[in-house]
């Protein structure tokens, strides 16, 4: 964009994540998880790029729940949690506050 005279342009990731099941060993919970974990780091630590670095990255999960009423491929498999509430794999620490409060979160909005 900056060849086209557009210098500053803040982008935010509107939706991003990997699948945790639906094609193989390319989709697994422990890749899916580790894929999670390393975006929600890389937005909470806040840090821009080297070329940007006072520009931080922003962005979204995609999902939150898995999608079983989509067809059976990857495209169900994108939640954090299954249908019923239950976390597919823990993307956060079981000892962190944000674990705490995203599961309770969930527990409210599915058991209510």
């Amino acid at each position: 964009m900056e060849k086209e005279g557009i210098s500053y342009v803040d982008a935010v990731v509107s939706e991003s994540g990997w699948p945790s099941a639906g094609n193989g060993n390319f989709t697994t919970p422990q890749l899916a998880q580790t894929y999670n974990h390393n975006s929600v780091k890389k937005f909470l630590a806040k840090q821009g790029t080297p070329k940007r670095p006072d520009h931080y990255l922003e962005g979204f999960i995609f999902a939150m729940f898995n999608e079983d009423q989509k067809p059976s491929d990857v495209e169900q498999n994108f939640g954090l949690f299954n249908p019923d509430g239950m976390p597919v794999y823990p993307v956060f620490s079981q000892s962190s506050k944000l674990y705490r409060e995203s599961y309770e979160l969930t527990a409210m909005m599915c058991y209510e």
